[in-house]
């Protein structure tokens, strides 16, 4: 039984942290970690951008920035879209063949405005392995609002209280152990 899990909190309450963290434990335990980060971008203290990171390579790019000139903006930020979709499309298509997890950081508005990364997410929820999500909490993109409505999913708020303790929850599930 491959568990699904979608991770939701408001913006900086440690869902990336809570993955990463969560990502540590289960190559701890021998499973084979792929899929795409986000992290952000910050110069002089202050919030750039973001990267996108294939954790299987390592490979990392800018794919939204503040003086990123784009037709697809979020906010402040202009989305590549073409970064977005080579290093973490790339990422997801690696993990689908040779992870045991996929991780996918975060289902957002940026990441969504790309019709090749919802359909790669697509793919992987019908898929019969091991998946975490981050999911923008406020956000109501189609592809969100489906992710939500599924019941192969478990929906787990990262909060301050919980966010220690989330990640041996979740490696917890993953292996099959009842609590």
């Amino acid at each position: 039984m491959h568990v699904k899990i979608g991770l939701s909190g408001l913006p900086g309450v440690g869902k990336t942290t809570t993955l990463l963290k969560t990502i540590e434990i289960l190559e701890e335990e021998g499973f084979v970690v792929g899929g795409m980060v986000t992290e952000e971008l910050r110069e002089d203290g202050k919030r750039m951008g973001f990267y996108v990171l294939d954790w299987m390579t390592k490979e990392k790019k800018v794919f939204a920035h503040k003086d990123f000139e784009s037709r697809f903006r979020i906010g402040k930020y202009g989305v590549d879209i073409a970064i977005l979709e080579e290093v973490g499309i790339t990422a997801l298509q690696r993990a689908m063949e040779k992870a045991d997890v996929i991780v996918i950081d975060e289902v957002g508005k940026m990441e969504v405005g790309s019709k090749k990364f919802v359909q790669t997410v697509r793919d992987i929820l019908e898929m019969d392995k091991h998946l975490i999500m981050t999911l923008h909490k406020k956000s109501r993109t189609p592809l969100l609002q489906e992710i939500r409505r599924r019941d192969d999913i478990r929906m787990l708020e990262v909060t301050p209280i919980n966010r220690n303790l989330l990640p041996f929850k979740i490696v917890q599930l993953i292996k099959g152990e009842r609590r």
